[in-house]
């Protein structure tokens, strides 16, 4: 019997990459395929194509790659540029997001050295009808991701993390004059909710503790369906049903688009953890206006003092673009007004540059590279400062910390993540065991109090004689 066929999985880019990368891997070990870390026949790397720094990570990667033999390129990048990337990088085979339920195939034709053709890419966008609530039926006929059809769960774990991203929607309405992604990703569509209660459910069964709730624009789940209350009513599921669970925690939601009722599932949900990741981008209407997006410093401080109102405690970050065309130096300004007072845990900060195919690579006021730099650096420094002033404030408070390991720097503490942190996005607590205490595992819950911070990280000591393990089953 011939050995079975090998294949390594690259995963570059965001949080719904990683799920794209497990529903490649799941498409694959049924065929037959092994996934491997190590040397493998193939390796399929799945690229982001989000921004020129990202972009270059993945040619960088699909070269290396290449290097160790035949290698194929997925993901945003292969489906943003098909045919002109395969040209530029004839050592890559270039797959479009079509390609992802014949992915097997695909593998066995590079293989057997029969040619791929590298698609035309087009504007998702036209692929789904203008209503909302007409997209999943016609998604489901068409496969668009996020409605794959066939097994009910289409995952298989790449690695054995506590943590772990679940997918709730794919695509995206909005028209941010600087972001391509709809144009690649496509419409928004979402995921049937018992779709995602199963899959929740495996995942817990395979070792997961905290489901990360991903999508484009989470706070839009549930609009195809005619319900502009689903993913409150999401949450509120999954919170009751999936038994095993420690922590909920939901990403990427537009502030344009929170709402009462989703504030206080937010902030008060059971297992849901309170923690806000709202895209601001900036803090100057002028600015937003021209991006396409709504509100400004005043709305966004009122939006902080509800959510704070119904918790405190509650985590928040943001990211913001710096040097978007015509921003002036009272923009600038204005957003290190709100920066300062917003108390935000994280804070990504970007320096603005075009994006082929976006209004705004067409807007005047361009603002020379150089000068963005100083500027974003600028904001940078201001942010880190922020963050831990922001993170001394919680010194004092008891915190549930999911541990992830230990901590490579500094021998004898354990890392982890409270409620207010996101994994590999945010700062994270380090935990301190008093000598005689059993040393809690990966993936068992802590209660302890924060004693001081670290850089941006917390230190925390367990809670003796109080604490509280979960022990991971």
């Amino acid at each position: 019997m011939p050995a079975a066929r090998q294949v390594r999985l690259v995963r570059l880019g965001c949080a719904r990459n990683d799920v794209d990368a497990e529903e490649l891997a799941a498409r694959l070990t049924a065929a037959g395929w092994v996934v491997t870390d190590g040397p493998a026949d193939v390796t399929v790397v799945n690229t982001c194509g989000f921004i020129e720094a990202a972009k270059q990570e993945s040619i960088d990667t699909i070269l290396a790659a290449a290097d160790d033999g035949p290698v194929v390129a997925v993901g945003c990048l292969a489906e943003r540029y098909g045919a002109e990337l395969a040209a530029a990088l004839p050592e890559a085979a270039v797959l479009s997001f079509d390609d992802y339920p014949a992915i097997a195939q695909r593998l066995d034709d590079v293989l057997a050295g029969r040619p791929i053709r590298a698609h035309q890419p087009r504007d998702r966008r036209t692929l789904l009808p203008i209503t909302p609530v007409e997209r999943p039926r016609v998604a489901a006929e068409v496969g668009i991701p996020g409605h794959l059809g066939g097994p009910r769960v289409l995952r298989h774990r790449l690695d054995d993390g506590p943590i772990a991203p679940l997918k709730i929607a794919s695509g995206c309405d909005r028209r941010c004059t600087f972001c391509a992604i709809p144009s690649f990703r496509g419409a928004f569509v979402s995921r049937p909710p018992e779709e995602i209660v199963q899959e929740a459910r495996w995942l817990v069964a395979h070792g997961v503790r905290e489901i990360v709730l991903v999508s484009e624009n989470s706070t839009s789940y549930g609009k195809d369906f005619g319900d502009p209350f689903a993913l409150e009513r999401l949450l509120v599921r999954l919170g009751r049903e999936v038994d095993g669970l420690v922590r909920l925690r939901v990403t990427y939601l537009q502030p344009a688009e929170m709402r009462p009722s989703l504030i206080d599932v937010l902030a008060t949900g059971e297992r849901v953890a309170p923690y806000f990741d709202l895209s601001f981008q900036h803090a100057s209407p002028a600015v937003l206006r021209r991006m396409r997006r709504f509100g400004g410093r005043e709305e966004f401080l009122d939006l902080l003092g509800e959510i704070r109102r119904r918790n405190p405690r509650a985590g928040i970050r943001s990211n913001v673009i710096v040097g978007f065309p015509g921003e002036t130096e009272a923009d600038l300004a204005t957003l290190a007004t709100f920066l300062t007072e917003a108390h935000l845990d994280g804070i990504g900060v970007f320096g603005y540059s075009d994006e082929e195919g976006t209004p705004a690579a067409e807007l005047p006021g361009k603002i020379p590279a150089a000068e963005i730099r100083r500027r974003v650096e600028e904001i940078a420094t201001l942010a880190e400062q922020l963050m831990v002033d922001r993170a001394r404030r919680r010194i004092g408070e008891s915190v549930q910390v999911l541990v992830d390991g230990s901590d490579d720097d500094q021998p004898g503490l354990l890392r982890g993540h409270g409620a207010h942190q996101a994994a590999e996005v945010d700062a994270a607590t380090l935990l301190r065991v008093a000598p005689g205490e059993r040393p809690p595992q990966r993936g068992d819950t802590v209660e302890a109090r924060v004693v001081s911070v670290e850089g941006l990280d917390l230190l925390a000591e367990a809670l003796q004689g109080k604490r509280r393990l979960e022990e991971s089953r």
